[in-house]
């Protein structure tokens, strides 16, 4: 794997998230993520490095689990006739099924937006808390 695609993979993932806060963006230790150009990256979109160790074979779980689904839930069920047809239907099922309907048991049994969501508002309000312990003095 080339660094352009995991740069524009990751490019194309900011644009559309815009996220507010930093983010951390695991991966292995291939060349492409140890690169200059995937720092500079990094540091340009407040986004964090994360690493784990050489051989660590819990490091790609998630992914492994994502690409397993994939292809037991959608792939293996079709016959593609042209790559952008394949690109086309994995690209809706991540985005129509899997992140906004598809409910995951280590979520709660919630999408992944709708946890994301739940989330945020979560996050929002132990902030809201924090700042009304701070203006009446009981948390420095």
């Amino acid at each position: 794997m080339v660094k352009e695609l995991v740069l524009e993979a990751l490019m194309i993932a900011v644009w559309r998230r815009k996220p507010k806060h930093r983010v951390t963006i695991h991966s292995d230790q291939g060349s492409q993520f140890t690169s200059y150009d995937w720092h500079r990256f990094l540091d340009d979109y407040n986004l964090q490095a994360s690493m784990s160790l050489r051989g660590n074979c819990h490091d790609n779980a998630f992914a492994e689990s994502f690409f397993q689904l994939l292809k037991r839930e959608r792939v293996k069920r079709k016959i593609y006739s042209t790559r952008g047809e394949a690109k086309q239907d994995i690209f809706n099922y991540i985005e129509m099924f899997y992140n906004p309907i598809r409910r995951h048991s280590t979520n709660d049994m919630l999408s992944s937006v709708e946890y994301e969501k739940l989330f945020e508002k979560m996050t929002e309000r132990c902030l809201l808390n924090l700042w009304r312990f701070k203006k009446l003095g009981f948390y420095k």
